[in-house]
């Protein structure tokens, strides 16, 4: 009877856990950036705020938006830097398991009067909680395109996503 029991809820999970990856389902994320790693040597640590929303134009496929604020802190005779991010991309979602990869544009102001234009890369993994709400840990990488040795990022976040 346990073993039944745990069969049919087993199966009904894994057919609705992947159901947001259809054509139409909307997207609103909310993370939590840092420990940032850079090539310059007077940077220390990053920690940043990112809001993301997203629609499925074809299954497994999204379409996003992002806007990110970041504060860098410096060592001793630098000024720490705040900085704006705004940026586009898509994601692949593999429905088979929740993982996903990302590429996109993006442009960065620093308060230091540097102006980035990036290509973030992303390969996360969603973690669903309920049917809508996901947490959404994703390792990313930041080549600046312009400025690579100043504006090119490492990192890790941790995200909070709601499928409707």
């Amino acid at each position: 009877m346990k073993k039944s029991l745990l069969l049919l809820l087993f199966a009904v999970v894994s057919m609705s856990s992947f159901a947001q990856f259809e054509k139409g389902t909307k997207y609103v994320g909310a993370s939590l950036t840092g420990l940032n790693l850079s090539y310059s040597s007077g940077e220390k640590f990053g920690l940043g705020l990112q809001a993301t929303g997203g629609y499925f134009f074809a299954d497994s496929w999204m379409a996003i938006g992002k806007l990110e604020y970041n504060h860098q802190w410096q060592s001793a005779p630098l000024n720490d830097i705040n900085a704006v991010s705004v940026g586009a991309g898509a994601r692949y979602y593999f429905q088979s398991n929740g993982i996903f990869l990302g590429a996109g544009l993006q442009y960065k102001h620093a308060a230091v009067n540097a102006d980035y234009l990036q290509l973030p890369l992303e390969v996360g993994y969603c973690y669903y909680l309920n049917q809508y709400v996901s947490i959404e840990p994703a390792i990313y990488f930041e080549p600046c395109l312009n400025k690579f040795s100043d504006g090119t990022r490492v990192g890790l976040k941790l995200g909070l996503g709601f499928y409707f």
